[in-house]
């Protein structure tokens, strides 16, 4: 992605293009998730603020709580999914249930738990999916040399937390899923490059 300056064009910074990603969320109500590298989410939540300034806070403020307690690192964040939704109580459902279907696919960061609605209508799809880094940056930062380090220092960052300020149930909860998206990472990193395999 480019930008022209004085007529000329010049990349945009990863932080510019994510500005420029964000901006086109809706500032309607509702439910996010925040998705990995792989696109996979890791985290879900709901917002009354607007989803735009929302997301906003989460990857640019250690305001937002699961960023202040080091539950999300947002250099892993590389996809935003919105779905509006004005009413109050659907909105609590909507969050609830895909909260229970993402986790059970790969934990989310969340700091707690939340119960699964019953009766839950037709599932909707997201209002708006966006991209906020670049291609060249995601393909960089899913490279297990240097992914795996990255969560590390995170995972470690997040043992200080908790031994030097909070020690509690929702910071030990998000530390145990930290230690298994550790793990999924150690094993990419330790796969063997099979294309050496094909050489003499």
């Amino acid at each position: 992605m480019t930008k022209k300056r004085n007529n000329k064009t010049t990349p945009l910074t990863v932080e510019q293009y994510r500005d420029q990603q964000v901006a086109l969320l809706p500032t309607d109500k509702g439910v996010y998730a925040l998705c990995d590298l792989d696109e996979v989410p890791i985290y879900v939540g709901t917002t009354v603020d607007g989803l735009r300034k929302r997301v906003q806070r989460h990857l640019t403020s250690a305001r937002s709580d699961i960023i202040a307690n080091r539950a999300l690192d947002i250099w892993e964040v590389a996809y935003v999914w919105a779905w509006k939704q004005p009413d109050p109580a659907k909105r609590i459902e909507l969050e609830a249930h895909f909260y229970n279907k993402f986790h059970k696919q790969s934990k989310l960061v969340n700091a707690q738990e939340l119960s699964e609605p019953e009766n839950f209508g037709p599932e909707p799809d997201p209002d708006q999916k966006i991209q906020i880094l670049p291609d060249d940056q995601i393909e960089l930062r899913k490279r297990p040399e240097i992914r795996l380090p990255r969560q590390a220092k995170t995972f470690l960052d997040l043992v200080a937390h908790i031994v030097e300020v909070k020690n509690n149930e929702k910071t030990l909860f998000g530390l145990q899923t930290h230690f298994e998206r550790l793990e999924k990472y150690v094993k990419q990193f330790l796969k063997p490059d099979l294309t050496k395999l094909d050489k003499p």
